[in-house]
């Protein structure tokens, strides 16, 4: 869930829940103060329910303005007013019958001197009519809030009359007060909480991976990638610490990389300076030789000068070698890809080696299949350095006489695999995943009989790899070695 959507249902959540909750705790709270309401007016709802209290109210006025029009005399019964006063009584309402100027009836709970003053004269507050009400509305009186309603009459004499209705309505007044004071409180209450609690359940969403992602900036900052960021949302900031997690292994990676690189380097300089030193050291002696006149012949003059001659070549191979795995190392050697005919092409490079082979007297076989032309695609001069330094290297370790190299090219799905196997000493089984090394030689003795810069196979694989293959060695000591090399296949050109 993104954190655009979390804001959105968190804002919609704290307008739901506060109305929710409001519409729940003013509920809650009506009920409480309703129950003290009831108490105040005497109302038992164990046997009597809201809607019957009700009814029997509207019934009691119906009555009343039934008695006024029909027969307003029965306002003089004292039996009849005693009954209709315990039915108002009942909604904390009491009645005062007045006929002129003269109380006729008054309730008990009215019968009171404040209460009895402030009852309006005849003629005086209200307009004389018959069978009609006025609601004079509420009044204070002695501290307490009554509800006055007149209903004006005559009797059957004509002389007027009144009979007040008279609520002592301070509950009501007191309940609306506290109830919303109340009410207000609680909303006020509900706001800080909710805002409260969303506010920390969407800011902990969004806080907590900020702080995995400062002490992982911390962590780097001290040197330590070896530590793990992970998030589980799914959200912005969860994307985020899945970036820093990857920027963290890519840069231990690159770390690691680079002190692979340094190790490298200095294992490089350790060899070149070790394979360099063997022929510069004999060009360095038998010079010294030259101007010491140990050579007395021209034979020996010849001798020596031919050894300063090969050894000085040797050391520019070996420097061509180191400067072209150099630029394959950085990718900086030019690759010249086309589709070659390898069946020809292969042909032509064996014919070339076999003359210098046969007079090792090692002899080269080439399998081909005729069936139908076999098209790779490859740099021409590149692929030609392969087979060169492989062949080479059987040659410099061939211990059997004679010797025998073979040339195999198999045709496979999607792929073309070259096989050039030999029948010489072999490599042991613990030297096969080094010998694409530079400078790795099978031979711990590191002696001049094994001549070459030990770049051979490893200016090999990288060629391979450059045209998008793969190389790979099988080998028995005293058996002989295989080693295997694909290419890409090509298409025919018309």
């Amino acid at each position: 869930m993104s954190i655009r959507v979390k804001l959105l249902l968190s804002y919609i959540a704290m307008l739901v829940i506060p109305v929710a909750l409001s519409i729940l705790a003013a509920v809650i709270i009506g009920q409480v103060y309703l129950g003290d309401i009831m108490h105040d007016y005497r109302l038992d709802f164990r046997h009597n329910s809201v809607e019957k209290l009700i009814k029997e109210e509207a019934l009691t006025f119906e009555e009343i303005k039934q008695v006024i029009t029909d027969n307003p005399d029965k306002l003089m019964d004292v039996q009849y007013l005693n009954s209709l006063d315990k039915k108002v009584n009942v909604i904390n309402t009491g009645i005062i019958v007045r006929k002129n100027d003269k109380n006729l009836y008054v309730s008990k709970s009215l019968n009171r001197p404040e209460i009895l003053g402030r009852l309006p004269v005849p003629g005086a507050n209200h307009e004389d009519f018959h069978g009609h009400d006025h609601d004079r509305g509420p009044a204070f009186i002695d501290g307490s809030l009554y509800s006055i309603q007149p209903f004006d009459f005559y009797f059957n004499d004509n002389s007027p009359g009144t009979l007040f209705m008279v609520s002592d309505v301070s509950p009501i007044g007191s309940f609306a007060r506290n109830f919303l004071l109340t009410l207000i409180l609680a909303v006020i209450l509900i706001l800080i909480i909710t805002n409260g609690l969303l506010t920390y359940i969407v800011s902990r969403s969004i806080i907590k991976p900020i702080e995995v992602l400062k002490n992982g900036a911390e962590q780097i900052k001290e040197g330590n990638l070896n530590f793990k960021v992970s998030s589980n949302s799914n959200d912005e900031i969860g994307k985020l610490c899945d970036a820093f997690e990857e920027m963290r292994c890519k840069l231990k990676e690159s770390i690691s990389l680079q002190m692979q690189y340094e190790e490298n380097r200095k294992e490089l300089i350790s060899n070149i300076s070790h394979d360099l030193k063997t022929p510069i050291t004999a060009i360095k002696g038998y010079t010294e030789g030259i101007m010491d006149g140990v050579p007395d012949s021209p034979e020996k003059m010849e001798k020596y000068i031919q050894t300063i001659y090969s050894k000085a070549m040797d050391v520019d191979k070996m420097i061509d070698e180191l400067f072209l795995f150099s630029k394959l190392d950085l990718k900086r050697e030019p690759f010249n890809f086309e589709n070659v005919e390898m069946t020809s092409y292969l042909e032509n490079c064996i014919e070339e080696l076999q003359f210098d082979l046969n007079k090792k007297g090692i002899r080269l076989h080439l399998d081909i299949g005729k069936d139908k032309p076999i098209i790779a695609v490859a740099d021409r001069e590149k692929l030609k350095r392969v087979i060169t330094n492989i062949i080479d290297n059987s040659v410099k370790y061939m211990n059997k006489d004679p010797g025998e190299i073979n040339v195999k090219l198999l045709n496979d799905f999607d792929t073309i695999t070259m096989e050039i196997s030999d029948n010489g000493q072999g490599i042991a089984e613990k030297d096969l995943a080094l010998i694409f090394d530079r400078f790795y030689r099978a031979d711990p003795s590191r002696n001049a009989a094994a001549k070459g810069s030990g770049l051979g196979l490893a200016i090999a694989r990288r060629i391979v790899e450059e045209h998008g293959g793969t190389m790979r060695v099988k080998s028995e000591e005293n058996i002989g070695t295989s080693i295997f090399f694909t290419l890409k296949k090509g298409t025919m050109q018309n």
